[in-house]
């Protein structure tokens, strides 16, 4: 008869995962969109002097536009003009 493999009681308590899961992806903003991820949009390209209109959090043309030029200045032509993507993102949160 083979050797009990009975495992020792501490090996089956159920314990949180001892790390957090990720973080979600920001979302990607676009003309039509609202709310405070665009307010903080709105926030960091007015910081950059890329924005100079009423923070609203209002994704309009005016962010639109401001946004297009802060990636032409930039070079960024890894997002869609007038996209606020990933990279438009990094660049504009440095």
């Amino acid at each position: 008869m083979p050797p009990s493999t009975s495992s020792s009681p501490s090996a089956s308590v159920d314990r949180p995962p001892s790390h957090k899961p990720p973080p979600s992806p920001a979302p990607i903003l676009r003309f039509g969109d609202s709310g405070p991820e665009v307010q903080k949009l709105q926030q960091l390209l007015a910081r950059k002097g890329m924005y100079k209109g009423k923070i609203h959090g209002r994704f309009d043309r005016g962010v639109r536009q401001s946004l297009s030029k802060f990636q032409l200045v930039r070079g960024i032509e890894d997002d869609e003009w007038g996209i606020y993507g990933p990279v438009t993102r990094r660049a504009l949160e440095e």
